[in-house]
């Protein structure tokens, strides 16, 4: 994947946070995606479809683009104009009241939101499972700590976050979150590579928030936070 042919869809009106087209791409490079035509991939939370896009042209897959705080139709409108409203179908739905069918999905992409729905055990196994084929996959990345201060979210971000800080959780203890089922085949966390340049991505923007980060990021997220990568692979069908 070529990051440079997105360039003009990576913006300030599309970002919502850190480069989310160079963590789309970490999480492609070391897990390629190999749908087949009329297969099918989940993004969810997926902001203004910026990776909806992406995975919707590095794959070939129909993608569902959902997310809760960005209107299924302004997503319309961008995918259209984008030239890919034929690919990609917006929703507006809540994580925890998903309405797909059973088993529709061969893959689920998730960049920087499942944090603010998932960080509790059995939450992949009950709202994420049951949507997903057997031997699909989960790309997921995460804002983290790093595991050497799981524990310490609080003490160490809330200057930053305030009570969000306690969404902030390490690899080891997003593996452990993830859990087990009879489904699931293995579950990988790591610290992502691509910390600072998607981070230098969105400093650069002109947002309001991106400029309250910019005075927290020497002090408090480039010493104790990382992007957490999880791959989640099922078993195949007996």
């Amino acid at each position: 994947m070529n990051i440079s042919d997105y360039e003009a869809y990576i913006s300030a009106e599309t970002m919502m946070g850190p480069n989310s087209v160079r963590i789309l791409a970490e999480l492609l490079e070391k897990y390629p995606l190999q749908p087949e035509p009329d297969d099918m991939v989940l993004d969810l939370g997926c902001g203004t479809g910026l990776t909806s896009f992406v995975t919707a042209k590095e794959t070939g897959a129909k993608v569902f683009a959902d997310d809760l705080w960005i209107s299924a139709q302004e997503n319309e409108k961008r995918f259209a104009r984008w030239g890919a409203a034929g690919q990609i179908t917006p929703v507006c739905e809540d994580a925890n009241h998903l309405h797909f069918e059973k088993k529709q999905f061969c893959a689920l992409i998730s960049i920087d939101s499942y944090h603010y729905f998932a960080g509790s055990m059995g939450f992949f196994q009950e709202k994420i499972l049951p949507f997903l084929k057997d031997d699909a996959v989960a790309l997921i990345e995460v804002p983290g700590l790093k595991d050497e201060y799981e524990g310490r979210a609080e003490e160490l971000l809330s200057g930053w976050l305030g009570e969000e800080s306690t969404l902030f959780k390490s690899p080891k203890r997003w593996k452990e979150l993830i859990g087990n089922s009879s489904r699931i085949e293995s579950v990988t966390a790591w610290e992502m590579d691509c910390f600072r340049e998607a981070w230098e991505d969105w400093l650069a923007t002109d947002k309001e928030f991106a400029l309250n980060d910019g005075k927290h990021f020497d002090a408090v997220i480039k010493p104790y936070t990382c992007f957490v990568g999880i791959y989640i692979r099922l078993k195949g069908s007996c």
